[in-house]
């Protein structure tokens, strides 16, 4: 199939329609709002159903009753508007319903601006709601990685009965670039069974739950649901690892900051500087592995994150090194972005002063 040009939340629209999304609810914010605007086109077109909701609340308890029906549904929204469905996100996770969250983030906090930024990090990796639990993060740093990514993230959700997060900032919703839809390999996934449908043959009706009033009961519930993150983590970790081999200095970017960041490696390097890059795909469960296998490699003076936040992702990097080498940050925050230029004056400076 050739490649067409096509602007990133079309294509991550699209790519929904692809996996078997047949349902959609949201409402209206920049900078995602090309995503609803081409669902409402497309889902009547393939038997589907989009409805804008009254508000963010409204859509995702929309999103947990098309869920616990066994439905394969989606929302998205931009940060402020993940902000209010945060309670519904800890239901869902806590119900173990599978479905699909887009977040193309803004600056903020509050209203913030509508440019690029990537500072929902904590709400999106360290679970914005309440409660115990995770969702699976992803953040691609192209729109084919989104299209990938987004036809993954269905799989990824039915196979674990977990909600997926697609982490982008506005570029990755705004700019447009060449894309090849190709065929994404499925899983083997599970019937679903637990599916409110019916009683299809079965003496007991299911329920779609996450009350537990005995506290013995939610603790057990609790226990369960983190063997399955185990069980995430050990098997859904994604990771790019760039130019590593002979690194002074290890960054650690994600998104289409990475992207700025290996002009910035290159740049360094025709100043005779080796720099690598350790890209986070899946920004949970967090490659702490890779992290700390670069914090032993001799060459390796400093790490230095690059981020459009005031610093977020450092400091899970701070963890995954356990102090075998100093951690930098660089950022720009409220939809600044950051330059190559900048980028490459900031490694001078650590390397400079860096034992």
């Amino acid at each position: 199939m050739a490649k067409e040009l096509w602007k990133g939340n079309e294509a991550i629209a699209e790519a929904a329609i692809k996996a078997g999304c047949r349902f959609f609810f949201g409402y209206p914010i920049t900078p995602q709002n090309e995503i609803p605007e081409y669902m409402s086109l497309r889902l009547p077109q393939v038997g589907g159903c989009f409805l804008q909701a009254e508000s963010e609340v409204a859509a995702i308890n929309m999103v947990y009753g098309a869920a616990g029906a066994g439905a394969r549904v989606m929302t998205s929204s931009s940060s402020p508007g993940i902000s209010l469905k945060q309670e519904g996100i800890t239901y869902i996770a806590g119900a173990e319903l599978p479905c699909v969250i887009v977040n193309i983030v803004r600056g903020g906090p509050g209203l913030g601006g509508i440019q690029p930024a990537q500072s929902d990090y904590f709400q999106a990796t360290k679970g914005g709601g309440h409660g115990d639990y995770h969702l699976v993060v992803l953040a691609p740093d192209s729109i084919q990685e989104a299209v990938n990514l987004v036809q993954e993230a269905f799989d990824i959700a039915d196979q674990y009965r977990n909600p997926v997060m697609i982490l982008g900032d506005g570029m990755i919703g705004q700019m447009m670039e060449p894309v090849e839809f190709t065929e994404v390999k499925r899983r083997q996934l599970p019937e679903k069974t637990w599916a409110t449908t019916g009683l299809r043959g079965r003496k007991e009706h299911n329920i779609i739950n996450s009350l537990f009033i005995d506290p013995a009961a939610c603790e057990q519930h609790n226990l369960k649901i983190f063997e399955k993150y185990a069980q995430i983590e050990k098997n859904e970790i994604k990771v790019e690892e760039y130019n590593l081999e002979g690194a002074e200095i290890v960054f650690a970017a994600y998104g289409t900051v990475a992207r700025i960041v290996k002009n910035a490696i290159k740049a360094l390097e025709k100043d005779g500087i080796k720099a690598g890059l350790i890209r986070p795909i899946t920004l949970w469960p967090f490659p702490k592995a890779n992290f700390l296998k670069a914090a032993e490699m001799p060459s390796v003076k400093a790490f230095l994150s690059v981020e459009m936040s005031m610093g977020q992702m450092v400091e899970d990097v701070e963890l995954s090194v356990k102090g075998k080498k100093p951690v930098y940050f660089y950022g720009r925050t409220g939809g600044m972005v950051p330059t190559p230029k900048a980028i490459v004056e900031e490694a001078k400076k650590i390397l400079g002063g860096a034992k």
